[in-house]
């Protein structure tokens, strides 16, 4: 990734997807991931961050393929928004809490 971070550059490279004709669709996508994360309980300033690009990409893919008859979101999608639902604001710096 280069200095110039943007979610949907960033994610669009993780899903090896080129060009822009689908830059609308994939931006709600990545908007419709955020939200449920923010709902989920992740904080609002990490969810722009390159932390998340992982989980929204995958979140982007798995709201993509629900579209052509998947059942849902994957395990791996779920698992990561509470691991970082877990995660605790310090100093403006993300940290794993121990405290459940």
């Amino acid at each position: 990734m280069n200095d110039t971070f943007t979610m949907l550059d960033t994610v669009k490279t993780a899903l090896t997807i080129t060009g822009d004709y689908l830059d609308d669709t994939i931006q709600f996508y990545i908007e419709e991931t955020q939200n449920y994360l923010l709902s989920a309980g992740v904080s609002e300033k990490m969810i722009h961050t390159k932390k998340c690009v992982g989980v929204i990409a995958r979140g982007v893919s798995d709201l993509w393929n629900y579209g052509n008859g998947s059942t849902g979101l994957s395990p791996y999608f779920k698992e990561r928004v509470i691991q970082l639902s877990l995660e605790e604001e310090e100093d403006g710096i993300q940290t794993q809490t121990t405290e459940l």
